[in-house]
């Protein structure tokens, strides 16, 4: 595929935009969806795209791959199954310095990050068929940029964004996120320190997270068109229901950290999540959290558990022996068998499963320098062996009391002992997991249980006196896609979505 001169459409390639922007964390993931969202309900088949993203939220797709949580969560803006190309790279921190690299929805390697630099330059290619897949099937794609555009020191070899964008004929679009301040700054600054033969890829700007009154703004409209020539495409409004739907990285997880330390409320239910140094998958607790009467609160490193929980819950993780000695240097294992002293219940997910058990075996260095065996906190009578491939599936399945159930599995590992005699919960007749006989202790391998409306409600019983009553039932699925659509008008009623189209190429 061979990309179009600054910014323009190539012969024979699907309309196409790019939102990049001016920082992390501005808002690309959400304004993607919402425009994909768009799209569809004018009756597009309209598809989401991210050449290179970083996260260890990952979800599975439909043809069995791996990507990024919020590239299916933009799938299902277009009500459209996700598949591998929508992320074909994919890199999944396991320490500060390495990161697991999946490409194509398969895991290929493992490298230092002094080493992707190179890397990355042969994923290129990789990157440039998935897109032409999705080009070849869609009415328009839509492509979410990585980190900040202003990165230039990080251009060379660049698949993420410009690299990207200039490789392809994509044009782009710039958010910025006024509600960090400097808005202003940060589009100027980027157009600034972009290359002047990319600069014409540069298509206007979106200001996100706005609150207040938009004319007190609007002269900063005419000072950035000034330096950069670029017009503004409109204005988000802060957006309240953003909370709901799937986060992509660690940065989300602090806000809700944050949120979680400064409100305490009067709910009945407190539920602690662990804040693991490589914490996966963590929006899998969104439901919980989204319940009238549940307060969920990820713990920060450094903070004890408080001692009034209901359940303390140890999520998925990239690095299980790294994280269990992180649990331990916190002190958490002191403060969870308290818990469990005092009548509380403890929960681990995937990799939060494996911690809870007795003993960690990597006799192939997957996860150490060197071989190992790992105590766990030993409050499951299990072992854990991390030889074997890497488990990826979804499923629907049905528990012995008829509740139908979804989910996926994505883990290395294999987990067995005494205490699975006792399930956590049964599949189709498949026993998963292990719950200890005080009823106190159980994990899974399972993401995603608490999506399910009647599980959930099962499972929260226990703390609501087995009843529930006086709880409004919530049906995920559907909030997450009321909150889809009510997003996407929020952008139909501040952005122009015409000139976005005209932008893509649509006619």
């Amino acid at each position: 595929m061979t990309g179009g001169k600054n910014g323009e459409k190539s012969g024979g390639r699907a309309p196409s935009i790019m939102f990049q922007g001016t920082g992390s964390d501005v808002g690309k993931s959400i304004i993607v969806a919402g425009l994909c969202r768009i799209f569809s309900n004018r009756g597009k088949n309209v598809l989401p795209f991210k050449p290179q993203n970083m996260s260890n939220n990952a979800a599975i797709t439909a043809d069995g791959g791996e990507i990024g949580r919020a590239q299916a969560m933009q799938a299902r803006a277009c009500r459209v199954e996700p598949v591998a190309d929508m992320n074909p790279v994919l890199l999944k921190p396991e320490s500060d310095t390495g990161s697991q690299v999946v490409v194509q929805g398969k895991v290929a390697r493992t490298v230092k990050a002094s080493e992707y630099v190179t890397y990355r330059k042969t994923l290129l290619p990789r990157v440039m068929e998935s897109f032409g897949r999705l080009c070849d099937t869609a009415d328009v794609v839509v492509v979410e940029g990585a980190g900040s555009i202003s990165e230039v020191n990080l251009r060379d070899g660049d698949i993420s964004n410009m690299g990207f964008a200039v490789e392809a004929g994509v044009p782009v679009v710039l958010v910025a996120d006024i509600d960090r301040g400097g808005a202003i700054a940060s589009i100027v600054g980027s157009y600034m320190l972009l290359p002047e033969d990319e600069r014409p890829f540069l298509k206007g700007y979106i200001i996100n997270k706005f609150r207040g009154d938009y004319s007190v703004f609007k002269p900063a409209e005419e000072i950035i068109r000034s330096h950069t020539g670029l017009p503004c495409l409109g204005a988000v409004d802060w957006f309240a229901g953003a909370s709901l739907l799937p986060a992509e990285d660690s940065l989300a997880l602090e806000k809700k950290r944050e949120s979680g330390g400064r409100i305490r409320r009067t709910k009945r239910i407190k539920i602690y999540v662990l804040g693991l140094s490589r914490i996966s998958n963590f929006d899998d607790f969104d439901p919980l959290a989204s319940e009238r009467d549940v307060d969920l609160v990820f713990v920060r490193p450094g903070a004890p558990v408080p001692g009034d929980g209901d359940l303390i819950i140890i999520p998925g993780t990239k690095s299980t022996i790294a994280d269990l000695e992180y649990i331990r240097r916190q002190g958490w294992d002191i403060d969870m068998a308290a818990h469990i002293h005092r009548g509380g219940r403890v929960i681990g997910i995937c990799g939060g499963y494996q911690i809870l058990g007795k003993r960690i075996d990597d006799p192939l260095a997957t996860e150490n320098p060197a071989p190992a065996s790992v105590e766990g906190l030993g409050f499951l009578d299990v072992v854990t062996s991390m030889a074997g491939d890497k488990t990826l599936r979804r499923f629907a399945a049905v528990t012995p009391d008829g509740q139908d159930i979804s989910g996926y599995e994505i883990h290395m590992g294999l987990t067995d002992g005494p205490g699975t005699a006792r399930p956590m919960i049964v599949l189709d007749g498949v026993p998963e997991g292990a719950l200890r006989d005080d009823d106190l202790v159980a994990g899974c391998y399972i993401h995603g249980l608490f999506t399910n409306d009647s599980y959930r409600s099962k499972f929260l019983s226990i703390f609501r006196g087995g009843s529930g009553l006086g709880v409004a039932k919530l049906d995920y699925e559907s909030a997450v896609d009321r909150t889809l659509d009510e997003f996407a008008a929020l952008m139909e009623r501040g952005v122009d979505i015409d000139r976005l189209s005209q932008i893509a190429g649509l006619q």
